[in-house]
């Protein structure tokens, strides 16, 4: 597995990550010993790019990443994040990038997953409510504190970036990316590239969409919120399997699965891309890994360029996205 540089403070990941979210929640049940053995064999076959929040789960995630990792720290690059707060209700969410708060959660952090120091620390969701200037004011001071190593946003908007890398050098952005959602194509990556600063697209698979698995509404299990994403409901998952179908001609012809395929197109997008395609099984990590050895021409990238945009929406409520 290769390296990538993010940003220019001396960053370096694996080219595909691991994103841990679903081994505690959103994708139907989990199973912690599979995950731990999951995150155990991404390491072994050289992905040691992690990525966890202290939200998902309520702070479960962080517990279990931070158990697995706990005998091997030194072969991870640990990325979290803060900045969603969720109430009782699973709906209830709300965004905080007080400077306050940017203390008080970095603590929480390391002690649900038992380390002196995060590698990457993302601000989640920008706070329309705070400028961004302090947020970021607040998480440097935790990079000269010591407990945190690089800094990153996510989901945020070229303007909200621009703003943030004045204060201090963003190594990472990390947003929804694939060849199921392009937006970032627009305005951020251009500006990434200007700044010279990384990006780590998060559901590279499309939510698992473009891996083909799922067909109709009833092939999602209970507790999935798939079952309620726009592009995936009953009207709009049958116009958007035209996209699937085709990634699986190309991957036919190169003998590899349309996951893979999906990751290498996101892959070759530039070598300041580092993809965190999640997964809670190790069959699906090692098939996401070897993603990273697949070869397309400038023919093949044209033709999955050209594929149509999906229809409907990217979420249900877009109101925490800094747009």
């Amino acid at each position: 597995m290769e390296n990538r540089k993010l940003g220019s403070e001396g960053l370096e990941v694996s080219a595909v990550g691991l994103g841990c979210m679903g081994m505690s929640e959103f994708y139907g049940e989990g199973d912690e010993a599979e995950s731990i053995a999951t995150i155990h064999r991404a390491l072994e076959v050289g992905v040691n790019f992690l990525d966890t929040a202290d939200m998902y789960g309520r702070g479960a995630n962080e517990e279990l990443v931070g158990k697995a990792i706990a005998d091997r720290r030194d072969q991870v690059v640990l990325a979290t994040k803060f900045g969603i707060v969720r109430g009782d209700d699973p709906r209830d969410r709300g965004v905080n990038g007080r400077p306050e708060y940017v203390r008080e959660a970095i603590d929480g952090s390391l002690r649900r997953l038992g380390l002196d120091h995060i590698d990457l620390y993302y601000q989640h969701r920008v706070d329309q409510t705070v400028p961004i200037e302090e947020t970021v004011g607040a998480m440097a001071e935790l990079v000269e504190a010591g407990k945190v190593r690089y800094l990153g946003l996510s989901e945020a908007s070229a303007e909200s970036i621009r703003k943030a890398n004045s204060v201090h050098p963003i190594s990472a952005l990390q947003t929804e990316f694939s060849l199921f959602e392009r937006g970032a194509l627009d305005k951020v990556v251009p500006t990434l590239k200007e700044l010279g600063i990384g990006f780590v697209p998060y559901s590279p698979l499309g939510r698992g969409f473009l891996t083909g698995r799922f067909r109709s509404g009833a092939d999602f299990g209970s507790g999935d919120f798939r079952s309620n994403d726009p592009r995936m409901g009953e009207e709009n998952m049958a116009a958007n399997l035209a996209i699937v179908e085709a990634i699986e001609k190309l991957a036919e012809k190169h003998e590899v699965t349309p996951a893979q395929m999906a990751i290498a197109w996101v892959l070759a997008q530039g070598d300041d891309f580092a993809p965190i395609p999640g997964t809670k099984k190790v069959s699906r990590l090692e098939e996401n890994a070897a993603a990273a050895e697949i070869s397309l021409d400038p023919e093949e990238l044209a033709s999955l360029d050209a594929l149509p945009q999906p229809r409907g929406d990217r979420y249900a409520n877009m109101s925490s996205i800094d747009e």
